[in-house]
């Protein structure tokens, strides 16, 4: 029955376009919010919010990550076998864990608040860390509502929570830092905090509207007369227990590396002769960095959140050869992402930088930390595919080894003082290394084929390269004109922005010339801009 029920979902592609341009909204809205936090709070206060901010996503991580992922993975196997009551009935029984869980935690936060600040010598960060106590209780409510549409095949009410949340963090936080500040930097950074408190609300009142709106399934004829097997409430628990214990234990060891930079990258820079003040203005310029490369990991996130219910299902219904397809075009399509994101941001690395007034130590970061940007990408897809084929315990396994690695490079790199808070990237860089090569071998041993990324690669890297070239003459000839007309930010400007036109043509029209692009990766780009594309072009696609 599986195989022939019709469902009202969304294709993977669709879904991957729905979030990205949502992921892209908010990461966008996220990159612009932080320079103004930066005026309200000063360089110091910065970096009293990160360290907070950080101690906070590894506690969020412990309590989301696993239970959503296995509603969706649940959800989605169980729509695909024809069974839509227990599909229901998990989304019901996973929502009210995570109510009981996101509680304890938010009260733990708040009662450790101390010790944890201690431990990671973020002393300062008290209040901040308190003022977002409240926020992992709402969030565990939310990530249950996003996992079951997520598992339903409908992205939308994902993408759009996730707007409503970003534009409410944004306002909120500027307008208690600004009124905070007045007491302290501590106070500001607790301020500037509270907004994600707001945002989660907001994204919570729209999921539950959203799902009181679209309980009803509708489900193919005959599904009454069909032998299904339904499942107890006790082996409901049991399976979302079974994807979630090793997903949070995994996405834990995995995350710990916020709490090992926070701990080690801090010791080490200060064990090489910086004070305690010049550790927390550097962990601030690591902050800034790790937002802009967020933006295109948050479009990679996309994909992996999409591919995530669809190889699910497939394997659910046994049909190897369509999971192996789709595990290809989810590696080209996170290739076409990744790599031109990381070549632009690295040759564009200054401009971008003075345009968003982050300042040149986070340029330094962006040229040598791009590289990142792709490992992070793969892993992130590896994964998903990873969890979709029942290999859960093995990419926990493998997250350690990941952070064994990173521990290691940290130690012997930030105590040098010509690299210091560039330690910390190239920590990354490992771990992420270490995770994708033992990854790749357990997907292609797991289903017994080879999946050669580098021959998904080798297209988009070439492109890249000519677009970063392109993207670097126009930009230095653009700026240069400019500058006659008003020096400094404006020409930098447009001249970045005209050189960022010019880099996405080139990108676009060198892969078309190459091969690497296929009529059905259109379908990620809204229709009014499919249709300017010349016919000409479009014929040369597959």
């Amino acid at each position: 029955m599986g195989e022939k029920a019709k469902l009202n979902k969304q294709s993977t592609t669709k879904g991957f376009a729905i979030l990205t341009a949502a992921g892209f909204m908010v990461k966008f809205l996220s990159l612009l919010y932080v320079p103004f936090l930066g005026k309200i709070l000063g360089d110091i206060g910065i970096g009293v919010y990160a360290s907070a901010y950080n101690i906070f996503t590894y506690i969020y991580i412990l309590t989301n990550a696993g239970i959503p992922v296995a509603i969706s993975k649940m959800v989605s196997e169980l729509i695909a076998l024809g069974n839509y009551k227990d599909a229901v009935r998990t989304f019901k029984v996973a929502r009210f864990l995570l109510f009981i869980l996101g509680m304890v935690m938010s009260v733990l936060m708040l009662i450790f608040v101390a010790p944890i600040a201690n431990l990671t010598n973020s002393a300062p960060s008290k209040l901040a860390i308190m003022a977002l106590a409240p926020t992992i209780l709402l969030t565990s409510i939310l990530s249950a509502y996003r996992g079951y549409f997520q598992g339903r095949g409908n992205m939308t009410p994902t993408a759009v929570s996730q707007v409503f949340e970003q534009v409410a963090n944004t306002l909120f936080s500027l307008v208690f830092a600004a009124c905070f500040i007045k007491y302290g930097v501590e106070a500001g950074a607790a301020g500037g905090t509270i907004g994600t408190s707001v945002g989660a609300l907001v994204a919570v009142i729209y999921m539950v509207r959203f799902y009181e709106k679209n309980k009803i399934f509708r489900v193919p004829k005959g599904y009454n007369q069909l032998n299904i097997k339904r499942f107890t409430t006790k082996k409901i628990i049991k399976k979302l227990l079974g994807v979630a214990i090793p997903m949070t234990i995994c996405l834990g060891i995995q995350q710990s590396g916020l709490f090992i930079d926070l701990w080690l990258v801090k010791l080490r820079m200060i064990s090489s002769g910086m004070t305690k003040v010049q550790a927390d203005i550097l962990w601030g310029v690591l902050f800034k960095y790790t937002t802009l490369i967020n933006v295109p990991i948050a479009i990679i996130s996309s994909l992996a959140i999409t591919i995530l219910p669809s190889i699910s299902s497939l394997m659910a219904l046994r049909d190897q050869k369509a999971v192996k397809n789709k595990i290809n075009y989810a590696f080209r399509l996170c290739f076409l992402v990744a790599i031109p994101c990381a070549a632009g941001l690295a040759v564009l690395a200054g401009p971008v930088v003075n345009l968003i007034q982050y300042g040149p130590s986070v340029a330094r970061l962006l040229i040598y930390g791009s590289v990142v940007i792709i490992l992070m990408a793969v892993v992130s897809i590896q994964t998903s595919i990873l969890q979709g084929i029942g290999k859960v315990y093995l990419v926990t396994v493998y997250a350690f080894c990941g952070i064994i690695g990173k521990i290691i490079t940290n130690y012997i790199f930030v105590a040098i003082p010509n690299i210091n808070i560039l330690g910390a990237i190239m920590g990354n860089a490992v771990s992420f290394a270490i995770l994708l090569i033992l990854n790749y071998i357990t997907i292609n041993k797991t289903l017994r084929v080879k999946i050669k990324l580098l021959s998904h690669a080798i297209k988009p890297i070439l492109a890249s390269g000519v677009m970063a070239i392109i993207a670097k003459l126009m930009y230095c000839n653009f700026n240069y004109i400019f500058s006659y007309v008003k020096e400094g930010y404006f020409a930098n400007a447009i001249a970045l922005l005209i050189s960022m036109v010019f880099a996405i043509v080139t990108y676009f029209f060198t892969l078309v010339l190459l091969g690497g692009l296929s009529k059905e990766d259109l379908d990620v780009l809204p229709s009014r801009i499919t249709k300017i594309i010349p016919k000409s072009i479009l014929n040369r696609l597959k």
